[in-house]
């Protein structure tokens, strides 16, 4: 089960400096998670001051 970073993301970037895989990355709006490469650790998930990152 992939994650998603939901339009609560406030693009501070804390979820992609803690993803071991480097599946996070920047859009024009807000972060992004590539589904494909996303382990499910919750390493995003916990790092979001937002709560933005959920389990998809």
């Amino acid at each position: 089960m992939a994650y998603k970073i939901t339009d609560a993301c406030l693009s501070c970037g804390n979820c992609k400096d803690e993803c071991p895989v480097g599946a996070i990355s920047e859009s024009e709006t807000k972060y992004e998670i590539a589904e494909d490469l996303c382990i499910s650790c919750g390493s995003c998930s916990g790092a979001c001051p937002a709560d933005a990152i959920e389990a998809d």
